[in-house]
């Protein structure tokens, strides 16, 4: 029967021919890869162990297996190549049993170079090298569920539901000469499989082994009220011996999308309130452990979240594990992104038949998705075709799945790609990069109306915070805590008059390392998570879902963050999912609200006050403490060249109209003129190669996009990308600009 070790201790790492001891998992970036472009490594690095062979019978196998080595991977036995994976989110394994020798040296050449074939390359996260999950050793008989069949287990489950039953349809993949297969499902019986031979005359023999059991009363996976799993364990044999035997678990549910109405689990209306996760943390960059794994899954239930759509690829399945136990609806998605790399479509359909081989089981997952903001750089013919091939692959290996996508705010809705997968969600940053929060409730509207059948969602949206960062007048772009609760509080209103959105994900629970970004003296971070990078401190707008989503009862004080207060008379926030709470000043009840969510009072200040907030009749309190000063406290605010400051703001003199142009006049005003038109050609290339490690290069703008960015004042837009209106850059095009006569 197999056997199965770690193989995570004893490992030496060589990166530019230093060696160093270290346990897997491991990664390279774990600091680098959140500090900033400047430190962040990308290249090869070499993985090595010195191990005994395990003691093995005749006719046994032994392989290797890995989790995560990101993002191509070189593998040597005793100086024999055994193969070679690009795609840094999948299992895989290669068969060791041919090169073994007494005492044995395994290499592993781990690259996370840019190449043009390998996904990802170009996104707003960082590509963390390394052999960053766990590795194991597996021993198995020589009849044994196929190991090297895109990393998968060998054996699948399929449940078909009818009424009050369900019928299971049970798939096992087998290498060599085997008798039969049983699958015992527990609480449920037994099937024994039928056998077809697949590849006649060959060795070793391979099987494909086929049957089925009735459930006549399922009991069925039903969210987070009742995720229930039923767990199947499949034994082959050969001359009357077991020889190899794998488990898993599977759940029986239905789902499906309304254009009018939204997602539906079971029959009943089940909108999806979703977060996003990257899989990474401060310190150990994407080298989690299963604790780490366990806690981001405890925020997340605790805010009261039911679905996670995890991004922008393969997770761990202890991740996947967890989503099917505690009854998370899963959004899955290969790392197809941002750009179309010509010479990779071969990747796309390697890891997206990785994905579905190996998370077919789970009973949380609902789609596979196909791509991630694919269009920044246009739509060509081979892009359509390269979703094309990977959506009929979707629905060749898991008819009873839907494909889907997440499409950039820049692509037209009429654009082919849009109507190509099952579903589809659009990523709107209205209210952050453009536009204003409101434009998010406009647009769609404007969708819905013109596409009344077609099912939409929103896939990602958000606005960065730095928790340092404090504010009584939060504004777009300050990427002050307050702003983003501000902004969150509007989106959830927004949603909740709009019950077609099938689902909608937060951008995103945690903040991420984003080696490329410079954002508001915290570079190599995206800072839109609701809790910190480290997972220590819970955002203002954590809670503002919380009091939505979760039935926890609770009341939270916004603004603990921002002690110093300069102004005379300052707003005081709470947060609950209590109808009334009763607010206190320095012990003495000054009043009680009626409400849901948010409730505020204002608050007159001079010298240090505690606020206290809590729910008639019951024990739930929170309580902070602010003060009055005379200055600002500079540590609330970013450096000027990268974030305007509300502090700063002077009063805008009326600009006389001098016949020429401005930072005052609209982008349209200033294209309009030839000169105009070339010094923002100019201004905007230099903007591109700024934003996020130089993303916004060669992005396509859609013809509504242009006309909404035609509307807005120069100095506005500036202020929207933390550009320093008073720095030497804007001066000179405030110059420039004044010596072009208007039209």
């Amino acid at each position: 029967m197999r056997r199965v070790s770690h193989f995570n201790e004893d490992w030496t790492f060589i990166k530019e021919g230093v060696p160093e001891a270290v346990g897997l998992p491991h990664t390279w970036n774990a600091v680098d890869g959140s500090t900033g472009p400047s430190l962040y490594y990308r290249g090869e690095c070499l993985y090595k162990k010195e191990f005994a062979a395990p003691p093995i019978a005749a006719g046994e196998q032994v392989y290797i297996e890995f989790r995560g080595v990101n993002s191509s991977a070189r593998v040597l036995l005793n100086g024999e190549e055994l193969g070679h994976h690009d795609g840094g989110y999948s299992t895989f394994r290669f068969r060791l049993t041919d090169a073994l020798k007494e005492n044995n040296l395994l290499e592993v050449y781990v690259d996370n170079a840019p190449n043009d074939y390998v996904y990802p390359q170009k996104a707003d996260f960082t590509f963390y090298g390394g052999i960053y999950r766990d590795v194991y050793l597996i021993v198995t008989d020589e009849t044994h569920f196929d190991l090297e069949d895109h990393g998968g287990e060998g054996f699948y489950v399929t449940p078909h539901l009818c009424g009050e039953g369900a019928s299971i349809t049970l798939e096992a993949y087998l290498v060599g000469d085997a008798e039969k297969v049983v699958v015992s499902v527990d609480g449920v019986g037994e099937a024994k499989l039928s056998l077809t031979e697949l590849k006649e005359g060959s060795r070793p023999t391979k099987f494909l082994a086929q049957g089925s059991l009735k459930i006549p009363k399922v009991h069925r996976w039903d969210g987070l009220e009742d995720p229930y799993l039923y767990h199947a364990t499949a034994t082959v044999y050969r001359n009357g011996k077991a020889c190899d035997q794998v488990q898993t678990h599977f759940g029986c549910r239905e789902y499906h999308f309304d254009p009018q109405k939204g997602f539906f689990l079971n029959g009943r209306s089940y909108p999806l309130h979703g977060v996003s996760r990257h899989q990474d943390r401060a310190g150990v960059g994407n080298a989690l452990t299963k604790q780490m794994h366990e806690e981001d899954m405890e925020l997340i239930l605790s805010m009261g979240a039911n679905s996670i759509r995890l991004a922008h690829y393969q997770h761990d399945q202890t991740f996947y594990d967890l989503c099917d136990e505690k009854g998370i609806v899963v959004w899955a998605e290969i790392p197809y992104i941002t750009v179309h790399i010509p010479k990779g479509r071969a990747n796309t359909i390697e890891q997206m038949k990785d994905l579905i081989v190996q998370n077919y089981n789970h009973a949380s997952i609902i789609c596979w998705a196909i791509s991630n903001e694919i269009s920044l750089q246009g739509v060509t013919e081979d892009l359509l075709e390269n979703h094309r091939i990977l959506n009929d692959l979707i629905h060749q290996m898991d008819p009873g799945r839907v494909s889907a996508m997440a499409n950039l705010f820049l692509l037209e809705t009429d654009s082919p790609l849009v109507s190509l997968p099952d579903i589809r969600g659009y990523n709107l940053y209205y209210g952050w990069y453009v536009g204003e929060m409101e434009d998010n409730d406009a647009w769609f509207d404007d969708f819905h109306a013109k596409y009344p059948d077609t099912v939409i969602g929103l896939t990602e949206y958000g606005a960065d915070a730095v928790i340092t960062l404090q504010s009584p007048k939060p504004e777009k772009g300050d990427y002050t805590e307050s702003y983003q609760a501000l902004y969150h509080e509007h989106m959830l209103e927004m949603f909740a008059k709009r019950p077609y959105l099938w689902g909608t994900y937060c951008w995103n629970m945690f903040e991420f390392a984003a080696a490329g970004r410079e954002d508001a003296g915290d570079p190599g971070k995206n800072h839109k998570g609701l809790i910190t990078f480290d997972r220590k401190q819970k955002k203002d707008a954590f809670y503002i879902y919380k009091a939505w989503w979760s039935k926890e009862a609770f009341v939270h004080l916004c603004g603990k963050r921002y002690h110093d207060r300069i102004e005379e008379v300052t707003q005081v926030k709470a947060y609950s999912n209590q109808k009334e709470v009763t607010f206190l000043v320095d012990g003495k009840e000054v009043a009680t609200q009626k409400g849901e969510h948010v409730f505020t009072i204002d608050v007159p200040i001079c010298g240090i006050h505690k606020i206290e907030a809590l729910v008639p009749g019951t024990n739930l309190r929170d309580e902070m403490e602010i003060a009055r000063v005379s200055s600002p406290n500079p540590s609330y605010f970013a450096s000027a060249d990268k974030v305007r400051n509300w502090f700063d703001e002077k009063e805008e003199e009326p600009v006389e109209d001098n016949g020429y142009l401005s930072l005052n006049s609209t982008m349209g005003e200033i294209q309009a003129q030839p000169a105009g038109a070339i010094i923002i050609e100019k201004m905007m290339k230099q903007m591109q190669k700024k934003t996020a490690g130089g993303m916004g290069e060669n992005v396509t703008i859609s013809p509504a996009m242009q006309a909404m960015i035609a509307r807005q004042p120069l100095r506005k837009l500036l202020q929207q990308g933390g550009m320093d209106l008073e720095g030497e850059e804007i001066k000179a095009l405030s110059k420039a600009l004044s010596k072009i006569r208007k039209g």
